[in-house]
């Protein structure tokens, strides 16, 4: 299914929709501040482990990370002290991944590494299906073959068009921009740029 939303304004009957198919353990693509990426309801382990599988990736080996609504939701699946909190508050939302530690509310399958990445991207469309799911979202971003065209993960159309099959719900927020986050360590007392992005850290 491919269905269209804007940054506001969008019909309820819709966002409840979604709320629903991730609900159900589905999977969709939708925009994000940069390209566009998978995502689930990051408590349902069954649709994660799907994911994982989707990215070749192994929760074992790679850490996970998931979009929250707001600062607050955060501290229930991530431990941050007050500088952490700060640093986060000056931020975000924005294109940042913060790693944290997570928490035992989430999954066993986060729980194999005891680190999470935290996002909060400046687009109103996830953070809106986020606020109304009132559960933090699996993101994962769209994995892309070698010399692959890269609007396979910004454009819409091409992405329903390769992934329409292999996912429930495909999000057509208009046009991606090719880009990642900036990784950000917050688990020792420094924090440490892991990855240099599209956010500058203030």
């Amino acid at each position: 299914m491919l269905t269209r939303l804007y940054e506001r304004d969008n019909d309820p009957r819709t966002l409840e929709t979604i709320a629903d198919i991730l609900n159900d353990g589905g999977i969709m693509i939708y925009p994000t501040d940069s390209v566009y990426a998978l995502g689930c309801h990051a408590l349902k382990e069954r649709a994660v482990e799907k994911i994982c599988r989707i990215k070749g990736t192994d929760p074992r080996k790679n850490n996970l990370s998931i979009i929250c609504y707001d600062l607050s939701n955060i501290s229930h699946y991530a431990r941050m002290d007050n500088a952490t909190f700060k640093l986060m508050k000056r931020n975000l939302p924005g294109p940042f991944t913060f790693i944290l530690e997570g928490t035992s509310r989430l999954p066993k399958i986060f729980r194999n590494r005891k680190e999470i990445g935290i996002r909060m991207p400046e687009n109103p469309i996830v953070m809106e299906i986020a606020r109304i799911l009132d559960a933090p979202i699996l993101t994962a971003s769209l994995p892309m073959e070698e010399g692959e065209d890269s609007g396979y993960t910004t454009d819409p159309e091409l992405i329903y068009e390769k992934w329409g099959k292999s996912v429930d719900l495909v999000i057509d927020g208009g046009p991606g921009k090719a880009g990642c986050s900036t990784v950000v360590d917050c688990t020792s007392s420094e924090f440490d740029i892991v990855r240099q992005g599209d956010g500058e850290l203030a």
